[in-house]
């Protein structure tokens, strides 16, 4: 399965903005866009002083969709097609499925430090959902699928300390949490006037729109 394997603190400070892919490394002063807040290359900060065009404004609010919820251009253009397909507007559409990821679904439930690392747990089978071993990121959740860590596997060294981070952590609305028994609830569709992204949806939607 294809990763993106760049440098996570170098797409960051491409985009301009903390993406936060490196879990609480993001939060502290060792992040990049702390030290070094502006473009990685060769020019350092001069390269920051380009006037962007209308196309370039939207590629980079596309990448830093992509590289946020940690999926390849193939994938994201199939998730934009299908938001595009259903009834209803394309971008909510296309937030909700991003969402609805299962590997999304772990981050956001606190159940590891980012997407790529939740999206490695997944793919290593540590988790069920309702009761059935399932090691696809890109699995959607619908309303009511339970996600558990497999039994065999919480007491595995990356779980050991997640009971007392689960009480530091907000879980969004549209999921329940029981940190007793490490597993969540997904009780309905996220509500799109809660998620507010760090990127422009409707520039994403106008670029594949070209």
């Amino acid at each position: 399965m294809g990763r993106n394997l760049d440098p996570k603190c170098r797409q960051c400070r491409r985009a301009g903005e903390k993406l936060f892919l490196k879990g609480q490394r993001c939060m502290s002063p060792q992040c990049a866009m702390v030290k070094r807040n502006y473009p990685p290359g060769l020019h350092g900060p001069k390269g920051s002083r380009r006037r962007a065009t209308d196309y370039g404004t939207q590629l980079n609010e596309k990448q830093k969709a992509k590289r946020q919820y940690n999926i390849l251009e193939k994938q994201f253009k199939i998730i934009f097609e299908k938001a595009r397909q259903q009834a209803g507007n394309t971008g909510d559409n296309f937030l909700v499925l991003l969402e609805m990821r299962l590997d999304n679904a772990i981050y956001r439930l606190g159940f590891a430090d980012s997407r790529a690392q939740a999206r490695q747990l997944v793919n290593h089978g540590h988790f069920t959902v309702n009761e059935k071993k399932t090691n696809i990121p890109s699995y959607l959740l619908k309303s009511g699928d339970v996600i558990k860590i497999k039994p065999n596997k919480s007491k595995a060294k990356i779980f050991l300390a997640l009971p007392e981070s689960l009480k530091r952590k907000e879980t969004p609305s549209w999921l329940n949490i029981d940190q007793k028994a490490l597993s969540g609830k997904v009780l309905h569709k996220p509500d799109i006037s809660l998620l507010q992204p760090n990127f422009n949806v409707q520039m994403v939607i106008e670029y594949y729109s070209r």
